[in-house]
């Protein structure tokens, strides 16, 4: 299947996080997407590796994103390196996306950016004929290099390239966040476990402070902010008419 935007991230529910409004407004412009998480976040403080392939998969549902994988990277300790990079680059072949979006550049999770970086790099060598995949079927994969890589912001802010308006699909987003009942703040959620960096209730209202402040900048409710290793060009202004 082909997608047009598949978001691959470090950890299940960084997606919801960073990008699912822009995920679920495509959806409705009846763009193809899918998500490919890089790992099941099993150091995580709360929850299990097999709870949080469940979540994963729940948020999937309410977004209405058909694709989800995991590439099952070891979370924490994976590296910007060929090995990982080549973990990857059949994931991007499989999907053959016009756009990818990922982690954040920099941010205060040491995984975020360089899960970034790593999905970056992997996206430019999945380009090159001479790197040599195999898929599902068994049989050698096309080269492909999606026609753009953008950046989600996450806990720091950085300011952004541009800024999606998900004004309309603003309140499935934070249903998509708790769908991860084990790492957010979800009243129904009584496992005697420890409170995290994530798992109060400051952390969703700082979640909605964001999408607003991002949303503030362009006029509009809610927005999500994108970042862009290179300059991004127009053919033309109507895009602004």
């Amino acid at each position: 299947m082909k997608l047009d935007i598949l978001a691959i991230a470090v950890h299940p529910d960084d997606v919801e996080l960073g990008c699912s409004g822009t995920l679920m407004m495509a959806v409705l412009q009846g763009k193809k997407v899918g998500i490919v998480d890089l790992t099941r976040g099993e150091l995580g403080t709360r929850g299990t590796p097999e709870g949080r392939l469940a979540e994963a998969a729940d948020a999937a549902a309410l977004m209405g994103v058909p694709v989800r994988e995991n590439v099952g990277l070891a979370d924490g300790f994976f590296r910007n390196d060929p090995d990982h990079q080549m973990r990857i680059i059949p994931f991007i072949r499989k999907y053959s996306p016009d756009i990818v979006l990922t982690n954040a550049i920099d941010d205060r999770h040491p995984d975020h950016g360089r899960a970034g970086g790593l999905v970056a790099d992997a996206c430019f060598y999945s380009g090159l004929r001479k790197v040599e995949t195999v898929g599902d079927d068994g049989k050698q994969q096309a080269p492909w290099r999606p026609k753009n890589v953008f950046h989600f912001i996450q806990d720091r802010y950085i300011k952004p390239d541009f800024i999606v308006d998900i004004s309309p699909v603003f309140e499935r987003k934070i249903q998509a966040i708790q769908a991860f009942k084990s790492q957010f703040f979800v009243p129904s959620y009584e496992k005697d476990e420890p409170q995290s960096y994530i798992s109060t209730p400051a952390f969703l209202a700082s979640v909605k402070a964001r999408a607003q402040e991002m949303g503030h900048a362009v006029g509009v409710d809610y927005g999500e902010g994108f970042t862009s290793y290179r300059a991004l060009g127009l053919k033309d202004l109507s895009v602004f008419l």
